[in-house]
């Protein structure tokens, strides 16, 4: 049994020496009243709560595989999850996990962010639910008071890191030593959190792996509000929204995606139709975190980057891809996207044999993934912060190093039976595993002492793989030349 500020809770039996503790309440679930509100602590109840099952999810359309789905009527989603060792030494470094999944989907109960084999290197994780699509990241029009504000996700973030801060000691964690990691949606989320001033002393650390660029103009956001409330018949305001159901705003951010995706004159919405995400409002996010990384905002705090060599070929494997088949499709993508002149010509001639296809594959994945995640550490190193680079290129017959890959090999999770998809199908291999227990060592590593296993700074690049290596080339296309023909694009916060 653990002593919290809200209650006593009691988790499950130790599993070869880690206890869970799942499905904590760390605020009030954001509903009724508190329908696009920033969130509010927990009431603390009465008695011991049971605390072995993880906590519903955040509204989704999404069913992932070996993951609980949302149901209309599900209100507890901001709760938490906590693996630590049954007998800690003393107090452990503290892991946070922000799960992915393009801000609209995903949840905490996802098998492969298990954190029993990460708290065997002698961590505290912990992994959490927040608010997610509309309910945590669409523009609600104000109603005067300020009483609806944007990112609402990342304030639900905030929240649970406050939740750790008061409580993780019970549970054998050192609460003034904590890292906060995500992938994709979750580490462009941590890497806002860097910068954000209400979650400053809250975390040392930061592993961002797949960091997306860029976050959305305010604009944009006000936009996609419009878009949604016309489709859930209802009128853009806060009032009429705070009306409509969750199932009615999922729907509607279903169709207006789905629309999206099928106009060739809906701009970037057009080739990745991600109605939601981090907007630089100027308040709660005061910019484009990269520009504030690069003022050195974040600069006394540690940063562990990664990404995979072939990021967008698992949009392709998922059928979440734009036709892109002739030239001309691929010059529109360039246009819309704001793509340096000359870039789409330079690309082929690296790349010797590529077809549209796939040039719009590496582009598109490098633009997103590859070149955001490379500038974030070139910039937090230039500022005057501690930085690791990393890049994931396992790679083999009928494998891809693509995105969301290296997630199970970090959390030491590749004997999961679905993440066989992710990790190439195959039945993991000695070597996989081997794999995973040196990047869950190297997590572990940074997250106690801010040492990953290999030098500080963006020339000394750990590629993982089998075997590992450092170098800056020598994967499947050559980076640093890539990277080269990016130095005319500057990312700013997308408008349209």
């Amino acid at each position: 049994m653990y002593r919290t500020t809200s209650g006593r809770v009691r988790g499950r039996a130790p599993a070869d020496g880690i206890v869970a503790v799942l499905g904590v309440p760390y605020a009030e679930p954001p509903f009724g009243e508190d329908r696009f509100r920033a969130p509010r602590p927990r009431t603390p109840w009465s008695g011991v709560r049971d605390c072995t099952e993880f906590g519903p999810v955040a509204p989704q359309s999404a069913e992932l595989p070996g993951a609980p789905s949302w149901s209309p009527g599900d209100e507890d989603v901001l709760t938490l999850n906590i693996w630590a060792p049954e007998a800690a030494p003393g107090p452990l470094p503290v892991l946070v996990w922000l799960h992915g999944g393009a801000y609209t989907f995903g949840s905490s109960a996802q098998p492969d962010f298990d954190g029993a084999a990460q708290a065997r290197t002698g961590l505290v994780v912990v992994t959490l639910n927040y608010r997610l699509g509309f309910e945590g990241f669409g523009h609600v029009p104000d109603d005067g008071r300020g009483a609806f504000p944007p990112n609402r996700g990342l304030l639900d973030q905030i929240a649970a890191l406050e939740w750790v801060r008061d409580n993780i000691a019970a549970f054998g964690g050192a609460p003034d030593n904590v890292t906060v990691a995500g992938q994709s949606a979750g580490a462009t989320a941590a890497v806002c959190l860097m910068v954000m001033d209400a979650a400053r002393g809250l975390f040392r650390r930061v592993i961002a792996h797949s960091a997306v660029g860029s976050c959305f103009a305010p604009e944009l956001a006000e936009r996609v509000t419009e878009r949604v409330a016309a489709a859930a018949g209802v009128p853009a305001t806060g009032t009429a929204l705070a009306g409509a159901s969750p199932q009615a705003l999922v729907r509607a951010a279903d169709a207006v995606a789905e629309e999206c995706r099928t106009d060739p004159g809906a701009g970037s919405l057009h080739w990745d139709p991600v109605l939601y995400g981090p907007v630089a409002d100027g308040r709660v996010l005061r910019g484009e975190p990269l520009d504030l990384v690069a003022a050195g905002a974040a600069r006394d705090i540690g940063l562990l980057v990664c990404h995979t060599t072939e990021e967008y070929w698992l949009m392709d494997a998922v059928g979440a891809v734009s036709d892109v088949a002739t030239d001309e499709r691929l010059h529109r993508f360039a246009a819309d996207l704001g793509l340096p002149a000359g870039l789409v010509e330079e690309y082929r001639a690296l790349l010797p044999g590529a077809g549209p296809h796939e040039l719009h594959l590496a582009l598109y994945g490098d633009l997103l993934f590859g070149e955001y995640s490379s500038r974030l550490a070139e910039a937090h190193e230039a500022a005057g912060g501690r930085v690791f680079l990393s890049r994931f290129d396992r790679k083999g017959a009928g494998v891809r190093a693509w995105h969301c890959a290296d997630v199970p090999f970090a959390f030491g999770n590749v004997d999961e039976e679905c993440v066989r998809f992710l990790i190439g199908g195959a039945v993991p291999g000695d070597g996989d595993r081997a794999l995973a227990r040196r990047m869950t060592a190297a997590w572990g590593g940074f997250a106690t002492s801010g040492d990953p296993g290999w030098r500080p700074g963006t020339r000394d690049i750990r590629v993982w793989g089998t075997p590992d290596r450092t170098a800056a080339s020598g994967h499947w296309r050559d980076v640093e030349a890539l990277r080269a023909l990016w130095a005319a694009y500057t990312y700013r916060p997308v408008r349209s």
